[in-house]
């Protein structure tokens, strides 16, 4: 790898190599925020799916006792 690296020429070590790793790293970032938002928004919908059965769950009880 080292040999890969010296054989390269200084442009491409110094302005190809940090701006791919820029990319990528965006990237990955980017992969990382959209699964976590995505979970966060899953569990803020079952959050919201809960409140509203129990809240099915209390008219009922007390439509039936009326």
């Amino acid at each position: 790898m080292a040999e890969i690296w010296k054989s390269l020429p200084s442009w491409v070590r110094n302005i190809v190599v940090p701006i791919l790793v820029l990319i990528i790293a965006i990237n990955v970032v980017g992969v990382v925020f959209s699964v976590i938002s995505s979970l966060v928004w899953f569990a803020v919908k079952a959050l919201v799916v809960v409140g509203i059965a129990a809240a099915v769950v209390v008219l009922v009880k007390k439509a039936a006792k009326g």
